[in-house]
């Protein structure tokens, strides 16, 4: 047998291994979800309807939710509704919550994106200067910017970048969420397929301080990481082999060193995904950017059980299908994961 065809059957085998631990790790995550919607006393619409309703309304309220079925039915039902992605239809206003997810889920999309561009993009190049010049000022700056940035929340660092550079509101323009014809619910995408660039530029505008906000989360991570293991890199005997056969440092760093670094810094990006997820919540709240984590703030506070239900199953879905396509990818890119 050839080597690649063994590298193909590896890759195979390693690829369905991640997809059979998946499962477990879904269920697990939705029992979780299943048991912290229900730790209340009672049910949630007797906790969130109790005194707004009479006992013959309530009662038709908690038959419609399925709450007065018994335990281990509720779960089966929550479960075929994942499976089936129907999620119930929000008590508060009546919509369905996967036109909420379909709707609200273009714009956490947006903003996610543009925290990890603007993360990697300031990250990966500090990194990388920090780990070549080892203790040395850029390498203490680095460490200390990486702190400050890893340890400085949203709700802090939102409101400072709004008093330094102006207030934005929403993802874009009223007149350009108006006139942009909503074809895949990605405010930026549609606009580029509709051929107006003035309205790219203006939802780039809007999306600049809601993603540095956001981005500072993980911008530590990235330059810590980076110069990790770039410093363990440049310690190889393949760096070694490199300087002796006269390559000079620069292209030692950035075609041996740096390549190899960057490795582990997949590894760990499903993880940093979950991180802006979860400060997505925030960020868009402040910025009044009309995405999923605004409509989960707004449902929480109006204790609208199954939105809440409903959102925070996507968001867990959504954290464990990124983890599988970045080992997936972590696997094509570096062979000794899969041995």
């Amino acid at each position: 047998m050839s080597n690649t065809s063994k590298q193909s059957g590896s890759l195979r085998r390693y690829i369905l291994t991640r997809i059979a631990l998946a499962v477990p790790m879904v269920l697990i995550l939705l029992i979780l979800v299943f048991v912290m919607m229900r730790v209340a006393p009672g049910d949630p619409i007797s906790s969130s309807q109790g005194g707004k309703l009479n006992a013959t309304e309530l009662a038709a309220r908690r038959h419609a939710a399925g709450f007065d079925a018994p335990l281990y039915q509720q779960f089966w039902d929550y479960l075929k509704s994942v499976v089936t992605l129907n999620f119930g239809t929000t008590f508060s206003d009546r919509r369905s919550v996967r036109d909420i997810i379909i709707e609200n889920g273009g714009a956490t999309l947006t903003l996610t994106a543009g925290a990890l561009v603007f993360a990697a993009v300031i990250g990966i190049p500090v990194g990388l200067l920090a780990g070549r010049y080892r203790d040395r000022p850029v390498d203490v700056l680095s460490r200390l910017a990486s702190t400050i940035s890893y340890a400085s929340p949203v709700f802090v660092t939102a409101p400072l970048l709004m008093l330094a550079f102006g207030t934005t509101s929403g993802q874009a323009s009223p007149l350009i969420q108006l006139n942009v014809p909503t074809q895949t619910h990605i405010l930026i995408v549609d606009a580029a397929l509709d051929g107006d660039w003035d309205a790219v530029t203006d939802i780039l505008q809007h999306l600049l301080l809601p993603s540095i906000a956001l981005g500072l989360l993980i911008v530590g991570v990235f330059i810590r990481m980076i110069r990790i293991n770039l410093i363990q890199s440049l310690q190889g005997d393949y760096i070694e082999a490199a300087r002796a056969r006269g390559v000079r440092e620069r292209h030692v760093v950035a075609r041996h060193g740096f390549r190899n670094a960057l490795v582990p810094v997949i590894t760990v990006l499903g993880l940093q995904v979950a991180m802006l997820l979860g400060g997505a919540v925030l960020t868009e709240k402040i910025f009044n950017w009309p995405g999923i984590g605004r409509q989960l703030i707004d449902y929480i506070n109006q204790r609208d059980y199954v939105a809440v239900q409903g959102i925070v199953t996507v968001f867990a879905l959504v954290v464990v299908v990124i983890s599988l396509l970045i080992d997936f990818v972590n696997a094509l890119i570096d062979p000794r994961v899969r041995y």
